[in-house]
């Protein structure tokens, strides 16, 4: 299984540029990464096996670096990995008091 990330700050209309990103199975820290000029991150993670794994987002850097103040410092989404053949795509809309995610393609 592969996995992605893209974050869009929705205040700015624009990718979120130099979000750090962690991946996390239980306790184990998987790989850090950060998103590019287009807010994306293609490959977080390596090849992953079924299981639970936990994505983090910085935002407090992130929103500190562009000026706004956020109310939520982070922000974590816990997933599921049923079928480990599939791509996984962990997007993340991004405003200084709201955030949604969904399961991507």
């Amino acid at each position: 299984m592969t996995l992605s990330t893209h974050v869009l700050d929705a205040a700015t209309g624009r990718p979120a540029e130099g979000v750090v990103v962690k991946l996390e199975r239980g306790t184990e820290l998987l790989d850090t990464a950060r998103t590019d000029a287009d807010g994306r991150v293609r490959s977080v993670g390596g090849a992953l096996a079924a299981g639970t794994y936990r994505i983090t987002f910085d935002t407090g850097a992130y929103f500190t670096a562009t000026g706004q103040q956020g109310f939520y410092p982070e922000v974590s989404v816990t997933f599921t990995i049923t079928d480990a053949d599939q791509h996984h795509h962990v997007p993340l809309l991004l405003s200084p008091f709201a955030y949604s995610t969904y399961r991507g393609s």
